[in-house]
């Protein structure tokens, strides 16, 4: 029987993650050897829809390369030798550290040809960060077939373009539409894509240029494939021995209950919440310091933070937020999730909202930990280590009195536009059998006549946003699994919820659970997956209404 699509590329999915984790246990592959070859063949199977024209013989994909590079260190398109470790103390060294500007991870780059990257977020980073490479090195080699005829000699084309390269970086001026379209024909692109582009690149501070990203990938392609200098990705052996240990969420963890027991706050009761880190800062003190209580004056006061507007707020909340009970807790383990504590019996007003009303016995105000975003399968190393009771030198446990966890979180929608809201009442695990139905506190009600999609029902947690592709999404969404969404958090955090309340019993079994999600992307529509771009200002609505939601479901 012939298989359908869906079929085909749900097999490529896991083809994709059986190799990775093979080639990680390996310790070392050739990304275009005979180890990388299945990476490579399952991907452009797989063609997903954030990777665009990637199976297309001569066309770089353009949106989708800004999109990786803006995840991967500065200058990685150089390196012949990528190396991913864990934390071994480089951050100690003199090597400056290179933070990607969409993923908080140290890089190091050692010389010329090498960079190391650290990975401490668990297997969904080393993955992540997998496909991403598999991605370039696939553009490299269209770009080497691009710029050499059948007998391997150079177009014209590339050396001039290589000229050009040498002028830019000796900080040299050069007509950049000359460049433009010396790059078009390298790239197979018309010129006004290649133009458009170009700018995009010129605008993100953290990558190199366009025209200096292209000519290094396809230069260290046609080094491979002429010199015999090989590529290669190695895993140092710290870094598996780690992995799937929870030696950093426990770290992260330990110092955040240390933090609760010094200031007397291990026993007073808790609300875990895993949202950004300043709507929840926002929303509560702009109420408590300046009276805003409507959810249009919240909205309208974090828009003014978001643009910069001269009458803003914002260091005056958090000026305020300082001394009536806001505490940071900035991370040092490596998971870069930093940590904010609320204490409520520290405020000088009895409400967080209107008819949002404090207890008067200041031991059972609450405590708030608001958490920033994990990701993937950090969700559960964290939330795990987070619940478990906190034991001090003395060998003393204080089990946490959680009363709710609350997770707010950005995921593709696949029934609506960028900015809805979507409500779970169920995760499903994609490519296992972990199903996580639960009652959700927050419906589908309480987002209507705001002028925003809201859709109810299934999300699938996914292995990876950037392995997605129209077909297995289609499936997923018109089959009886009716999914109204994806992300990569939801079905790990509520396997630690469960794991702890309902099997170890480290917290009670009542814990009430707020799920809500808006939609950063719809993976199904034309220009509107993660490559075309973040939300901008269109996000501050959904965000802070969620925000406002929660808070409301936990205090009326």
């Amino acid at each position: 029987m012939k298989r359908t699509r869906a079929q085909e590329s749900r097999a490529a999915i896991e083809k994709l993650y059986i190799t990775m984790r093979h080639l990680f246990m390996r310790g070392s592959y050739k990304p275009m050897g005979v180890s990388g070859e299945s990476l490579v063949d399952s991907l452009l199977v797989l063609s997903p829809e954030i990777y665009g024209f990637l199976a297309q013989d001569e066309k770089i994909e353009l949106d989708g390369l800004l999109y990786v590079m803006e995840r991967l260190p500065r200058g990685i398109e150089e390196c012949r030798y990528v190396r991913l470790i864990s934390r071994e103390g480089y951050e100690n060294s003199t090597f400056p550290a290179i933070i990607p500007a969409k993923r908080k991870r140290n890089c190091y780059r050692v010389d010329e040809e090498q960079m190391y990257v650290e990975m401490t977020r668990g297997r969904s980073d080393i993955y992540d960060i997998l496909t991403h490479l598999t991605f370039l090195y696939i553009e490299s080699e269209k770009i080497k077939s691009n710029s050499t005829d059948a007998k391997g000699r150079i177009d014209l084309n590339w050396e001039l373009l290589g000229k050009i390269i040498e002028k830019e970086e000796n900080g040299e001026d050069f007509d950049k539409e000359v460049a433009c379209s010396y790059l078009s024909q390298v790239i197979g692109r018309t010129f006004d894509e290649t133009h458009e582009a170009i700018k995009k690149f010129e605008t993100s501070p953290h990558t190199n240029s366009l025209f200096r990203v292209i000519y290094h990938l396809g230069k260290l392609a046609m080094e491979e494939s002429f010199d015999g200098k090989d590529r290669e990705i190695s895993f140092s052996s710290t870094l598996r021995i780690r992995v799937g240990h929870h030696v950093y969420g426990e770290l992260w963890a330990n110092k955040i209950k240390k933090v609760l027991f010094e200031n007397d706050l291990i026993e007073r009761p808790l609300h875990i919440i895993s949202a950004n880190l300043h709507s929840f800062l926002n929303t509560i003190y702009s109420h408590q310091a300046l009276g805003l209580g409507t959810f249009e004056e919240i909205e309208q006061m974090a828009l003014d933070i978001s643009i910069g507007a001269k009458n803003n707020k914002g260091k005056e909340i958090l000026k305020y937020a300082q001394n009536n009970g806001f505490m940071e807790v900035m991370d040092e383990s490596g998971t870069n999730i930093h940590v904010q504590l609320i204490d409520t019996a520290r405020m000088s007003k009895n409400t967080l909202l209107p008819n949002c009303i404090l207890p008067e016995d200041q031991k059972k105000r609450p405590v708030l930990l608001v958490m920033d975003y994990a990701f993937g399968e950090q969700a559960y190393e964290c939330f795990d280590e987070l619940l478990k009771p906190y034991e001090t030198e003395d060998g003393k446990n204080y089990p946490l009195n959680v009363l709710s966890a609350s997770i707010m979180g950005k995921a593709g929608i696949l029934t609506g536009k960028k900015g809805d809201i979507m409500i779970p009442d169920s995760h499903v695990f994609e490519g296992t059998a972990d199903n996580y139905p639960f009652i959700n506190e927050l419906s589908r009600k309480d987002f209507e006549g705001y002028g925003l999609g809201v859709y109810q029902g299934t999300m699938f947690t996914v292995l990876g946003t950037s392995l997605q592709n129209k077909d297995v999404l289609s499936y997923l969404m018109e089959s009886s699994w009716k999914a109204i969404g994806l992300e990569m958090e939801g079905a790990h955090y509520q396997k630690a919820i469960q794991s702890e309340s309902k099997i170890r019993q480290s917290i009670k079994k009542n814990v009430k659970v707020l799920y809500a999600y808006y939609a950063s992307d719809n993976p199904l529509e034309t220009g509107s997956t993660l490559a075309s771009g973040a939300l901008g200002m269109d996000g501050v609505k959904p965000t802070y209404l969620i925000t406002y939601k929660i808070l409301k479901k936990l205090f009326s």
